[in-house]
């Protein structure tokens, strides 16, 4: 096994575990505790585990939100799927608003270029591809730009979203849950999330495998407001029949 697979292993086990230890990863794994505490270092130096004594916990666990940047590269096959995936639930013609994060970039970067869209965003990453098409019209929405997540925020960016509404809303979350829904760390970007949510027609989730089953501090929506969740083929099966019970299709990438 290839060090990049064993990290991706190490880390989808910590998310579902809550905790990882050396000992036993050497064991299921198949390799010394010296590789393992090598590949919690590499995993730690990515921000996605803080090391602990005897083995490591991921980071949503301790309340902290990776920045951008230290997530486009976790699960980035499975938020292709997703992205391409999505790409069915774009309106022929219309306008759609697309959410901060690092898989709706990547849906950005897919948009088709047979049809003219209007599209509505808060993510500086997202604005600058959809500004550079002759096919996309762009609204930008303004206000104090969150340095973690390259997203403005804020009473501005509120503002803003209330005074559209589009067909269809590309929405990212940390966490989903039957009980709680979607919830986000910053309770700021939840407010912003929440006016999307509000100023769309449908809202189509993206969220990779690991989202699903976990809740994070600021509650975004309940899932009776969701249409779609575009997930991989990572989720549990008991957890992805949870979700559709509460209301939205769930599509697996």
């Amino acid at each position: 096994m290839y060090a990049p697979e064993r990290h991706q292993q190490i880390l989808e086990r910590a998310r579902t575990d809550g905790r990882v230890e050396v000992t036993s990863l050497a064991r299921d794994l198949g390799v010394t505790p010296e590789t393992v505490r090598r590949d919690l270092s590499v995993l730690e130096r990515h921000g996605h585990v803080r090391r602990v004594h005897g083995g490591a916990i991921p980071v949503e666990r301790l309340g902290i939100e990776p920045a951008i940047a230290e997530r486009e590269g976790v699960l980035a096959a499975e938020k292709a799927r997703i992205a391409k995936t999505a790409l069915d639930e774009l309106p022929d013609q219309g306008s759609v608003i697309l959410d901060a994060g690092t898989t709706t970039v990547r849906l950005a970067e897919m948009l088709p270029t047979d049809r003219e869209l209007t599209v509505v965003t808060h993510s500086l990453p997202i604005a600058m591809l959809v500004a550079a098409r002759s096919n996309l019209h762009l609204h930008l929405v303004g206000g104090s730009v969150r340095g973690r997540t390259l997203a403005a925020v804020g009473p501005w960016a509120e503002r803003d979203l209330h005074d559209v509404h589009v067909d269809v809303a590309f929405l990212g979350t940390n966490g989903l849950t039957v009980e709680q829904g979607l919830t986000t760390p910053d309770l700021v970007e939840a407010s912003v999330k929440r006016a999307i949510v509000d100023a769309a027609r449908r809202v189509v989730v993206l969220a990779d495998h690991t989202k699903v089953g976990r809740s994070d501090f600021a509650h975004v929506a309940d899932l009776s407001r969701v249409d779609v969740l575009i997930t991989d083929t990572g989720i549990d099966p008991d957890l992805a029949e949870g979700v559709q019970d509460a209301g939205p299709m769930v599509v697996r990438a």
